[in-house]
């Protein structure tokens, strides 16, 4: 049965689809010559998609049908030819491209079918930087439909009945507006072959921790189907492992590595190319004991790595206090840091009966404590020492004071 060469994003999220089939139905927009074309729906709200080249030619480029994008990365075909280091000349004369496309039919014929022909048969079998690139899960949202013109000049009357998308349109400078089947086929002035590639070139790096005693590399997004077997399985072959820790809460799990040479050989050979089961995983360097103690308390996860749930109804967290000098006196009435705890210098007038001093002998020093009750409330002048309950100008003073 004849079925076309298509990628998971093309063929859609639905696993039962429905086909139409055209045998020799339109040429090929690479080597010009008929083929049968296939289309579908790949889903709900999507746009009808159809093969625009022959299988042939994808074969040849070990590409979809469709999309031309490469079938073991998900990349243009420059970013992979860049990647691993392949030119490829296909020949673009009429004359030449069917000696070309002739010969590669024949050694298709020869070969499995489960390996790409030509120099793509021959190259490396992976690159770093096409693992780092590579995309793990379809992107459906290629598969939307075009935006409506008739909704960009306000002229659209269908509604939501209209089977194609109420967006604003992209910028019509920007390079990605400009794509060509035919560049994207031979790897020539692809615009978002230009992107990955920029992209790749400024990609984040993993540093070295200065502290030689940590050992321990963190792997997250793991997900519910990577079991610890896979983990060792993979990480073995860069050195002795002492401890796997997986911790399902957060999906994430702890590698500790016997030696420090065998950690950083892991770090620097997983970061950002680790794909166990169809999913991309984070490798980062895990933390001291102190450096993780003091930042999961401050995140709200526990040292064992659990996530502390908040408390519904209760306060956020307080500010720490100021910091406090051992050295510092608790003076609470901000009274004079050279006054006596038993007694207090205060200026007050002379009770009566009581000559005032005579000039330059200062006032009296009155000892608290030794000569019985304290002058009455109103002989007492407004010094450093202030009672707000007994503020004659607070609210409800002169009330209380009439009613006595």
């Amino acid at each position: 049965m004849d079925f076309p060469i298509l990628c998971q994003t093309c063929l859609g999220e639905n696993p039962y689809i429905r086909m139409s089939k055209e045998k020799y139905g339109k040429e090929c927009k690479i080597c010009a010559r008929p083929f049968t074309v296939f289309r579908w729906c790949p889903g709900t709200r999507m746009r009808f998609k159809k093969t625009e080249v022959c299988q042939t030619c994808s074969k040849m480029k070990n590409v979809c049908q469709t999309c031309l994008l490469d079938l073991e990365y998900g990349l243009p075909i420059q970013v992979r030819d860049t990647g691993l280091d392949i030119k490829d000349d296909v020949p673009k004369s009429d004359v030449n491209k069917e000696y070309y496309t002739q010969n590669a039919e024949r050694e298709i014929g020869n070969s499995d079918g489960t390996r790409p022909v030509g120099l793509l048969g021959k190259a490396p079998s992976s690159s770093e930087m096409l693992l780092k690139l590579a995309r793990t899960t379809p992107y459906y949202k290629r598969n939307r439909p075009h935006i409506c013109s008739f909704w960009v000049k306000g002229e659209c009357k269908r509604g939501e009945e209209c089977p194609y998308r109420h967006e604003k349109p992209t910028d019509p400078d920007d390079p990605l507006a400009d794509q060509n089947i035919k560049d994207r086929y031979y790897g020539i002035n692809d615009p978002v072959a230009d992107k990955l590639l920029k992209r790749a070139s400024t990609m984040p790096r993993l540093d070295t921790p200065e502290d030689k005693t940590i050992t321990t590399l963190y792997v997250g997004g793991m997900g519910d189907t990577i079991s610890d077997a896979e983990l060792r399985n993979h990480f073995y072959q860069f050195g002795e492992i002492r401890t796997t820790t997986i911790v399902q809460r957060q999906q994430c799990a702890f590698i500790q590595f016997a030696t420090r040479q065998a950690a950083e050989l892991a770090a620097e050979k997983s970061f950002n190319k680790l794909i166990i089961n169809g999913r991309r995983l984070t490798v980062k360097w895990g933390r001291s004991q102190a450096a993780r103690g003091k930042e999961a308390y401050q995140d709200g996860v526990s040292e064992m790595g659990t996530r502390l749930d908040p408390v519904p109804g209760l306060p956020g967290a307080l500010p720490p206090p100021p910091a406090l000098e051992e050295d510092a006196p608790t003076n609470y009435f901000n009274l004079d840091p050279g006054t006596s705890p038993n007694v207090m210098n205060i200026s007050l007038p002379p009770p009566p009966g009581i000559n005032p001093p005579p000039p330059g002998f200062g006032a009296p020093m009155f000892h608290m404590g030794s000569m019985g009750p304290p002058p009455p409330m109103g002989m007492r002048p407004p010094g450093h020492i202030h009672y707000p309950s007994q503020d004659p100008q607070r609210m409800g003073a002169h009330a209380a004071r009439h009613g006595d």
